[in-house]
């Protein structure tokens, strides 16, 4: 009977080593040493495309309509943010960002949008919830607790202003 030496568990794979390896999402790493390269590198030439050479003024033409578009209307924006947390809701949807970590909602994707208000403290909560039945909350602390029905009013002039519209074209 053989034994071995060392331990007897193999390589993990996948996500317990690497965590940017996500199943399905990211290719499998190959196997092969990086000092071996393949044969077929040789056989086959690099092919140049010609491709006509326009002036750089029509690629900032190219341009021109995108940021057009990215123009704020003249429609009401909320916006609060503490030190760690900030919403934005404006003409696009809302987005929401803490620390390092953001996501964005279009109006589209919204099935509804809640405020809560602390009865004590001052931690001003909105929520976003998705019509898949998923929520997603934030918490800013606010610097006074007046600042609380500024933020009511200002979110729901956003809000009428803007999801009431998706709604109408959607149905």
């Amino acid at each position: 009977m053989e034994q071995r030496i060392g331990s007897s568990s193999q390589p993990l794979d996948g996500a317990g080593v690497d965590p940017a390896f996500i199943p399905g999402i990211t290719p499998p790493v190959s196997e092969e040493p990086e000092d071996v390269e393949p044969q077929d590198t040789e056989a086959e030439e690099p092919v140049e495309e010609e491709t006509p050479e326009e002036p750089a003024a029509s690629e900032e033409e190219e341009r021109e309509p995108e940021e057009e578009a990215e123009e704020a209307p003249d429609g009401p924006v909320f916006e609060a943010s503490d030190r760690r947390a900030k919403i934005v809701a404006d003409h696009r949807g809302v987005r929401l960002s803490l620390d390092d970590q953001a996501c964005e909602f279009r109006w589209d994707e919204i099935g509804a949008v809640e405020t809560e208000t602390p009865r004590f403290g001052k931690r001003f909560t909105i929520t976003v919830h998705t019509p898949d039945r998923r929520w997603y909350p934030i918490e800013i602390e606010a610097p006074a607790r007046s600042s609380f029905s500024e933020w009511e009013s200002q979110l729901d002039a956003v809000l009428d202003a803007y999801f009431e519209e998706s709604e109408e074209e959607s149905d």
